[in-house]
C-alpha cells in the first residue's frame, strides 16, 4: 500500500458510546408509546365492540371511544350488529353499482339441485341479514358464516326437492323462498348463531345448460296447449249461453202460452156458468138477450142493412140504390 494513501481503521465503524442510563430512557419511551397506543380503541356507529379478556369473554361496548388493558391483556372484536349483510349462493357479483358486474365463474356446485319430480334445476339466491346477538355469533359457533352458508344450502335443497321443476320456475318462487326463510331461521336459532334472516330473494332459476332446449320445447308445447284450451273456452263461452238462453226463451214462451190457454179456458167455463144460471132463471128473457147480442155482433160485421116489417108500405124512399150493398129483410 502507498505511504500517500490513507489507512483503513476499523475503530472508526464501532457505534458511539451510550450511556446506560439513555438506553433505559429509550426502552421507557417505546412501553409508553406502546401503551398509549394500545389502550383505547373506536367502535364504528354500526358496530358493538366485543371486548376479551385473557381469552375470555369480558363486555360489550357501544359505539364510540373506549380504552382496554393494554399489551395484549384485553383485545377487542368488532361486530357489525347494525347492518345488513348478503350472501350469494349460485353466482358473484364482481362489481357492484349502476351496471352490477357478475363474475364469469360458474358454481354450480352450490346452484344445481334436484327437484321433487326428478328434474334438475339451477337456482341462484341471496340471504340477506343481520348479527343481532355478536355474542353467540362470535362464540356459540365456530365459523358461523360457513356454518351459516351450509344451512343455507341444505335448507333450499330441501324445500326444492318438494316442490315440481315448474313450481320452482314459475309460480311457486315466492312461496318457497317463503319456505326457506322460516326453516333457516329456525336452525339459525337452535344452532345460537346470533343471526336473523331478514330476505331470501331467488335471484334467478333455470334448467341446465345441457337440457334447455328440450325443456323450451315443451314449455312451447304447453302454453300452445293452454292456448287452444282457452280458445275452446271462449267458443264455449259464446255458443252455449246464447243456446241456453234461447232453449230458456222458448220454455217461457211455451209456459206463458199454456197459461193464456188454461185461464181463457177457465174464463169461458165461467162464463157459460154464468149464462147457464141466469138461463135458468129467465129462460125467455136470456133467450132474447143471446139473440140480440149475436145479431149486433153478426150485423157489424155485414155492411149496411135495412131491416123492416112486412106489412109496411112505401119504403122506397129508405133505400139508396147508389150506395149498393142494401139488401131488404122482411120480418
Amino acid at each position: 500500500m502507498n505511504q500517500g494513501s490513507q489507512q483503513f481503521n476499523l475503530n472508526d465503524l464501532r457505534p458511539p458510546n451510550i450511556s446506560g442510563k439513555m438506553i433505559r430512557w429509550i426502552v421507557v419511551g417505546i412501553i409508553v408509546v406502546i401503551f398509549l397506543f394500545s389502550s383505547w380503541f373506536t367502535v364504528n356507529p354500526e358496530e358493538v365492540g366485543v371486548v376479551m379478556r385473557f381469552g375470555k369473554y369480558s363486555r360489550t361496548t357501544n359505539p364510540g371511544l373506549h380504552f382496554k388493558i393494554p399489551f395484549g391483556v384485553e383485545s377487542v372484536y368488532k361486530v357489525p350488529v347494525q347492518r345488513q349483510l348478503k350472501q350469494e349462493f349460485g353466482f358473484r357479483t364482481a362489481q357492484a353499482g349502476v351496471r352490477t358486474q357478475y363474475s364469469s365463474s360458474r358454481f354450480q356446485d352450490e346452484s344445481l339441485m334436484l327437484t321433487g319430480d326428478l328434474n334438475a334445476a339451477e337456482v341462484e339466491w341471496i340471504v340477506q341479514y343481520r348479527i343481532n346477538d355478536p355474542f353467540k355469533y362470535l362464540f356459540k359457533v365456530r365459523n358461523a358464516q360457513q356454518t351459516f352458508r351450509d344451512i343455507n344450502e341444505a335448507v333450499v335443497r330441501l324445500i326444492v326437492g318438494d316442490r315440481t321443476v315448474n313450481e320452482v320456475l314459475t309460480v311457486g318462487r315466492q312461496e318457497i323462498a317463503s319456505s326457506v326463510e322460516v326453516k333457516i331461521q329456525e336452525l339459525c336459532d337452535d344452532y345460537q348463531t346470533g343471526i336473523k334472516v331478514e330476505q331470501i330473494v331467488l335471484q334467478d332459476v333455470n334448467p341446465p345448460d345441457p337440457v334447455k332446449p328440450s325443456f323450451n320445447e315443451v314449455n312451447e308445447a304447453q302454453q300452445e296447449k293452454e292456448s287452444l284450451i282457452n280458445q275452446a273456452r271462449s267458443e264455449y263461452n259464446k255458443v252455449i249461453p246464447r243456446a241456453k238462453g234461447e232453449a230458456q226463451k222458448v220454455i217461457e214462451e211455451a209456459r206463458g202460452y199454456a197459461l193464456e190457454r188454461v185461464n181463457n179456458a177457465k174464463g169461458d167455463a165461467a162464463r157459460f156458468n154464468a149464462l147457464y144460471n141466469e138461463y135458468r132463471k129467465a129462460e125467455e128473457v136470456t133467450k132474447k138477450r143471446l139473440y140480440l147480442e149475436a145479431l149486433n155482433e153478426i150485423l157489424n160485421k155485414v155492411g149496411k142493412k135495412l131491416v123492416t116489417d112486412d106489412k109496411a108500405s112505401g119504403i122506397l124512399p129508405l133505400f139508396n140504390f147508389q150506395s149498393g150493398g142494401l139488401k131488404n129483410e122482411s120480418k
